[in-house]
């Protein structure tokens, strides 16, 4: 009897299994000639080649379809073991949505430049998105990177910003360095949470694919086959933005995320993105997105703030 072990490395075994071992029981009623054992971080088939192949290719599409929805329950599995080799779409609106968050969350472009982003980064390896706070760059930038993690287009994602709050020298916060990092993180991490389940987004940390830090931890890479998001772009003066643009490696996707109206820089200091903004317009390859108050996504008084505020910028010029 031949004999077939699959170690799972890309899903928690307990997904896969089920309560107790529920999943693994509908596998045995669809494959009653093999033995189906579960255990650990595996699971063993018994039974002839031709049936271990089509086994192994179905629990494959399992995967992935836990990987892409964040979910699998018996439906699910049921429809994958009787399907015809080919994973369908689940809705008429299955193109639009980018990732399937945590808890069936449907994660979408809402607005009309979110869309563009959507759109352009499909044609392009870099974008820049701009405008101000509130406009979602920031979590349809990641949306995209996740997306693309999951369909396997790149290998590991790359967050990164300046901690300019703190001139990038954080050694008088206590804490190890992560604890001193994460307050400057916390926006991408919340964005994460939405779309990656919390035990496979610690997993995807620990093991790299996943990496947030500062942008000064940039210096000297080459960033390979990996998403990479550079947020508060702003912040980032001459020196700091060229470092981080010739970072890019081979299939490699970056995204430059910024606000020009809020700099926090010190004066004179000319802001990188602005720099960047006016420098590469013309280059093939990279195209530009521009956020208004007219995406804004929070509560309708940011809108109303972003205006008054732009009103004053204007009345004092």
């Amino acid at each position: 009897m031949n004999e077939r072990i699959i170690e799972l490395t890309e899903i928690n075994p307990n997904d896969l299994f089920g309560t107790q071992n529920s999943h693994v029981e509908i596998l045995k009623k669809y494959y009653p000639k093999l033995k189906i054992v579960a255990r650990g971080n595996s699971l063993k088939a018994y039974g002839e080649p031709e049936i271990l192949d089509e086994f192994e290719k179905r629990l494959a599409m399992l995967i992935n379809y836990f990987n892409k929805y964040n979910k699998l329950d018996g439906n699910s599995i049921e429809q994958i073991l009787t399907s015809n080799g080919k994973e369908s779409k689940t809705s008429k609106f299955a193109d639009d949505v980018l990732v399937h968050g945590v808890s069936g969350r449907l994660i979408k472009a809402q607005t009309v430049n979110q869309r563009k982003m959507v759109d352009k980064m499909a044609k392009n390896d870099m974008l820049f998105a701009i405008g101000p706070a509130g406009t979602g760059k920031t979590y349809t930038a990641v949306a995209l990177a996740v997306k693309a993690l999951k369909e396997k287009e790149v290998r590991r994602i790359i967050l990164t910003r300046p901690a300019v709050e703190s001139g990038e020298n954080l050694g008088f916060l206590p804490g190890d360095l992560k604890e001193k990092l994460d307050p400057y993180m916390q926006p991408l991490y919340d964005a994460l949470r939405d779309m990656i389940p919390f035990e496979r987004l610690d997993a995807y940390i620990e093991k790299g694919i996943i990496e947030i830090a500062p942008l000064a931890f940039m210096r000297g890479r080459t960033l390979d086959n990996a998403f990479v998001i550079l947020d508060e772009a702003q912040n980032t003066t001459h020196n700091q933005m060229k470092m981080f643009l010739t970072r890019m490696g081979k299939s490699a996707r970056f995204v430059i995320n910024g606000d020009p109206g809020q700099i926090d820089l010190p004066r004179r200091q000319v802001s990188g993105l602005k720099e960047a903004m006016l420098t590469l317009k013309d280059i093939k390859g990279i195209a530009f997105v521009y956020f208004d108050d007219k995406d804004v996504i929070r509560h309708r008084l940011v809108k109303e703030i972003i205006t008054a505020y732009k009103n004053l910028e204007v009345g004092t010029e």
